[in-house]
């Protein structure tokens, strides 16, 4: 028999001798249920906006990418690449070469990157699912083609159907010029597609052409800028990645996708943590209501607490009954906002309550709940409520005996 537990029970489901007793503990299980509520939906929201990244970046990005830490080129040969072919994870390998240039369209101009791939690329990439018009084709009887962004598309308002007029590149040659000669190099090639990737900073700056076509123009016949791969559906990512690494050796480093946009991601982190620090500020805030209703149910108690320390009561186990009291208070509060943020994040999967503006690219606005997420936020809960009753228990265990001597 847990004789603490007992009566703190009969303390919080019994019949009050006063009604401001039970409004109190209401608004504190109200506000506790609510916070709870709103912790876990937050946390749902941000998973939402993750996992709705991950599936844009992953259109892109590939499973693994191989860069040099320093420069921004690579010699070829620098890598055995029938080595990391021969390794038992890797499906596809993709070697890619990209830098900064100028283009021109009927009198339109803009900066962006040309990147030059391979015919492996769309192997490893889902670049092809994500062509909003034409093709992903790089080459054409014979002839080069490029695949252009929908921003650079816009800004040099391209027209893929007019294969009168080509799209003009400019690259800066890498050797010394005389006075009087140019210091780019400029090539022209027909565009075949446009993809819209969802990122603004694909969309509004990269152009696809061939590996072959992108080293003739920057003057750079065996260098690459990266190796992208495709891992098989069963490949263990950590273990591929360290085989990776005793082929490359130290001077390039490897990332997997998550590192690739670590910058977005971090961000992301760090508005969660920051909200969830909010919300728990908030919180704590709210459970002063639970503070004053135990130190009302105190002051009505206090005869029956003198009774009990007559009867032998230790003040351990007098403290333990307002301790469990709180604690009673903060698990009903917590229960009620777990059901409500699950009630409320299934009508809003099957019915949408925050709906995106028309045009957008999802219908809703992203949720997603993760069993993780409950054990955070109740841990976060149970913790608060705790420490908010530590203060009236302690004082509860000092209150005196009925019997006082003479």
């Amino acid at each position: 028999m847990n004789l603490p537990f007992d009566i703190a029970k009969r303390y919080i489901f019994s019949k009050k001798s006063t009604n401001a007793i039970n409004v109190i503990s209401g608004i504190s299980v109200f506000g506790i249920a609510i916070g709870t509520t709103v912790m876990i939906l937050l946390f749902s929201v941000f998973n939402g906006l993750e996992d709705l990244l991950t599936g844009f970046f992953n259109t892109y990005n590939p499973d693994v990418k191989v860069v040099p830490y320093k420069g921004k080129t690579f010699s070829q040969d620098s890598i055995d690449l029938a080595q990391l072919e021969k390794i038992e994870g890797i499906e596809f390998i993709s070697k890619t070469l990209e830098e900064v240039a100028f283009f021109e369209y009927d009198n339109d101009q803009t900066f962006g990157i040309i990147k030059g791939v391979d015919k492996n690329f769309i192997k490893v990439n889902r670049i092809d699912t994500i062509i909003r018009e034409g093709e992903f084709r790089l080459n054409m009887n014979g002839s080069n083609m490029a695949v252009v962004g929908a921003g650079v598309r816009r800004k040099l308002s391209l027209n893929i159907d007019d294969f009168l007029t080509s799209l003009t590149i400019y690259s800066a040659k890498r050797k010394k010029v005389g006075a009087t000669s140019k210091p780019f190099k400029k090539v022209s090639i027909n565009p075949s597609g446009v993809f819209a990737a969802y990122q603004e900073d694909l969309d509004n700056r990269y152009v696809f052409t061939s590996l072959e076509f992108t080293r003739k123009l920057l003057s750079l016949p065996n260098k690459l800028s990266a190796i992208e791969i495709k891992l098989k559906e069963d490949a263990n990512l950590k273990n591929t990645i360290l085989e990776i690494k005793k082929i490359v050796g130290d001077r390039f480093e490897i990332r997997d996708r998550y590192q690739q946009e670590e910058t977005y991601f971090n961000v992301l982190k760090m508005e969660k943590w920051l909200a969830y620090a909010l919300i728990s500020f908030a919180l704590i805030l709210v459970l002063f209501n639970m503070v004053g209703a135990l130190w009302v149910i105190i002051l009505d108690k206090r005869k029956d607490i003198a009774i009990l320390k007559s009867m032998g009561a230790e003040n351990h186990q007098i403290r333990n009954i307002f301790l469990n009291n709180g604690l009673m208070l903060t698990l009903i509060g917590l229960f009620l906002g777990i059901i409500l943020s699950i009630l409320l994040y299934v009508i809003h999967k099957n019915w949408g309550i925050v709906t995106m503006p028309p045009g957008s690219i999802i219908d809703i606005y992203p949720a997603s709940m993760r069993f993780t997420d409950f054990i955070i936020v109740s841990i976060t809960v149970i913790v608060l409520g705790i420490l908010a009753s530590l203060g009236p228990a302690q004082r509860a265990a000092k209150i005196q005996t009925i019997f006082q001597e003479g």
